[in-house]
Order: C-alpha cells, then sequence, then structure tokens
C-alpha cells in the first residue's frame, strides 16, 4: 500500500497547468513558424521571414525601451522597498510593522486595470500631483508624466513594490541579530553594522526580489498601454498591436517566443553579474 494515498490527487493539478502551459508554449512556436495571410486570420505555410522582419528598427527600439523600464523599475522599487522592509522587521511596534505591511501590500487587493487609471488621475495635467505642486507654488506648468517613461515607472514602481518588499522582509527576518550585536559590542555604529553586517547578509533576498521585479516588469502591459499610451513602446504592448490591430498572428507569435528567450538571456546576465554579491551574502 502506497505511503502517500493523496499524491495522486494533489499532483493532478498541477500536471494539468504544466500540461496547458506546455501547449500554448508549442502553439505559441508552431505560430511563429508560419506565414501571415493580409485579409485572413489562418496562417499559410511554414516560413522564417516573421524573425527576420524583427531586426527592423521599431522592433529594436521596443526592445532596449522594455530592459531600460525594467532596470529602472527594479531599481526604484529597490530603493523604496528595502527601508519598507527593514521597518517592518525590525519595528518594535506591532501596530507600526502591521501599519507597514497593509499600505505595502494594498496594490495587491486592487486590479491592474484600476491601479492603473488611478494613476492616469494622479499623474494627468490636471491630475492630483500637478494640481498640488501648483497651488504650492512649486511648477508654473503641469509636469509631463503622463504618456513618458518617467509616468510608467513611478505607476510600475507602485505594481512592483508589494512583492520586493515581502521578498526582502523575508531576507531580513532571517537574519541573525547575535551577528548585529557582536559588531555592536567591537565597537561598530549603526551605520557602519548595518553596512558591514545587515546589508551583506540580506544580499541574497536583494538578489531574488530584484530579478523577480525585472521580470515581473517585463511581462506587463496594461500600464504600459494605457500610461505609455503608445508612445512608450514594449514588447508587450508591440504583441497586443501587431496581434490585434493588424491581425499578424504569426508575427506576434514569433516577437512573443523572442521577448521571452530574450528575458531568459537578460535574467541570466543579471545572474551571472551578480552571483559574486549573493556568495558574499551567503557567507
Amino acid at each position: 500500500m502506497s505511503k502517500r494515498p493523496f499524491l495522486g490527487w494533489f499532483a493532478s493539478p498541477s500536471i494539468l497547468i504544466a500540461f496547458g502551459i506546455a501547449a500554448s508554449f508549442l502553439a505559441i512556436v508552431q505560430f511563429s513558424l508560419r506565414a501571415h495571410i493580409p485579409g485572413a486570420l489562418d496562417p499559410g505555410g511554414f516560413t522564417l521571414d516573421n524573425f527576420t522582419t524583427l531586426w527592423k528598427t521599431v522592433y529594436g527600439k521596443a526592445f532596449v525601451t522594455t530592459v531600460l523600464l525594467c532596470w529602472w523599475t527594479a531599481l526604484f522599487t529597490l530603493l523604496i522597498g528595502y527601508p519598507l522592509a527593514y521597518a517592518m522587521v525590525r519595528a518594535k511596534s506591532a501596530r507600526l510593522r502591521s501599519a507597514i505591511l497593509l499600505i505595502s501590500l494594498t496594490p495587491l487587493f486592487l486590479g491592474e486595470i484600476v491601479r492603473t487609471y488611478s494613476w492616469m488621475i494622479v499623474l494627468g495635467n490636471r491630475g492630483f500631483l500637478n494640481a498640488t505642486l501648483m497651488q504650492l507654488g512649486v511648477i508654473d506648468r503641469p509636469l509631463d508624466l503622463m504618456f513618458t517613461m518617467t509616468g510608467v515607472v513611478i505607476a510600475l514602481v507602485h505594481f512592483t513594490l508589494p512583492i520586493v518588499v515581502v521578498m526582502l522582509a523575508a531576507a531580513l527576518s532571517h537574519i541573525d541579530r547575535n551577528l548585529e550585536r557582536a559588531a555592536t559590542s567591537l565597537g561598530a555604529g549603526r551605520i557602519r553594522c548595518f553596512l558591514t553586517v545587515t546589508l551583506p547578509l540580506s544580499i541574497p533576498g536583494i538578489v531574488t526580489a530584484t530579478s523577480t521585479a525585472f521580470a515581473w516588469t517585463f511581462s506587463a502591459f496594461a500600464t504600459p498601454q494605457m500610461i505609455g499610451g503608445g508612445k512608450v513602446q514594449t514588447i508587450s504592448t508591440l504583441v497586443y498591436q501587431v496581434g490585434f490591430a493588424s491581425f499578424n498572428f504569426p508575427l506576434a507569435a514569433s516577437l512573443s517566443l523572442v521577448g521571452l528567450l530574450f528575458t531568459i538571456a537578460v535574467l541570466a546576465l543579471f545572474n551571472t553579474g551578480i552571483h559574486r554579491l549573493e556568495r558574499i551574502g551567503a557567507h
């Protein structure tokens, strides 16, 4: 008699999901190798022309814009999320820790479309941010935040912040406080203790959170589409325009496939570059 009689029942949903993902991926690969027939939804015969088309400047700019967008989003999310995670783990007041946790996770309670529309209201020329700054006399005319890279980054940081805070908080909570006490007893101040003990030991969490933020931003669609307004062209928005505006599904499939491979390559390069820092934190 099996010692795990319910293992098959528990594994069945995962197997079905894996099968669905594999089937979808194979369908994308198959579509990417088919020719586009103008005026028809059904693809033509097999061809490699879709991949040669991706060498055009418009697609190259979309890849560069996507990488820059992911980089700035990951950087600012880390700069904002680390202090929040540190305060959430180290704060003495339980109410303060709960408040930080609730505020940090609030974006997850809202849908992506709702969050994006909210930022459109805030970032518009007559939105909350510009109206407040103008009333305070800080600026004379509205800042151009909508349909710009800056506006998209701001909205994506809000979108990515919860998962980064949770990951960083988990990493910080596993740091042995006795190591910090030992450093303090040897004469290290708070800042030096943080820079020489806490920060290096939290590097694995920083690496994981930054990689996740980068990958999450790479696949974002609604925020770049609505906040960017077509002026901030990313891979995901370009796939939508090619597939549902031009009905060129083979080219959209090839763009999706190359985008996936490009994401894996960038993350592999990113992880290789910071592998030494992660080993420092592990020791």
